[in-house]
């Protein structure tokens, strides 16, 4: 007599059966390995270079635009009402923006007028530079033929927002009246 206890209605008398293994995976032709795509990876081929003017695209089309946006701004001078419009917040409130005297800063700055430009928002003009940095670094960067990645934490996102909040309450109140436009 067999014992039937382990096995189950429709099963094989000797228990489950294992499903069927898939088959080995077979090697592709010859001629279809001289065109796959080159993936760089452990042990795989790593891709051909750039050329200086791919590497170079980016940051100098960023560059060109921000120039226009200044020389835009440097030629219609902020200062003369209607050319640009007027800030919400400043209009319904009477609340400055961290940004309220961007326009008249980057107007003063192209001009060379460093007074007038940390005078209208000091902090844009430091804004200003840091730009200048990312994009020497970047431009710098993409001449090695190292690719600019910037990863920002959320420490330093919660630090830029505590920045401009503090920039924002100290530009709003009597004794900070020196960063107001």
């Amino acid at each position: 007599m067999t014992d039937t206890s382990s096995t189950r209605p429709g099963e094989p008398a000797g228990g489950p059966v294992p499903p069927a293994s898939p088959p080995p995976p077979t090697a592709a032709p010859q001629h279809a390995q001289a065109h796959a795509p080159a993936w760089p990876g452990p042990g795989g081929p790593v891709p051909p270079p750039r050329s200086l003017a791919r590497r170079l695209l980016a940051p100098v089309a960023t560059l060109a635009g921000v120039a226009v946006a200044f020389a835009y701004v440097g030629t219609v001078d902020p200062n003369e009402p209607g050319h640009y419009p007027v800030c919400p917040l400043l209009r319904f409130t009477g609340i400055y923006c961290p940004g309220c005297g961007g326009l008249r800063s980057a107007h003063a700055f192209v001009h060379g007028d460093l007074p007038a430009a940390l005078g209208a928002n000091a902090l844009a003009v430091v804004g200003y530079g840091l730009f200048a940095v990312l994009m020497a670094v970047w431009l710098i960067r993409a001449i090695r033929g190292v690719p600019m990645r910037l990863a920002a934490s959320p420490v330093l996102w919660w630090g830029v927002g505590a920045v401009l909040a503090l920039f924002t309450l100290v530009r709003n109140l009597p004794f900070g009246s020196a960063l107001a436009p």
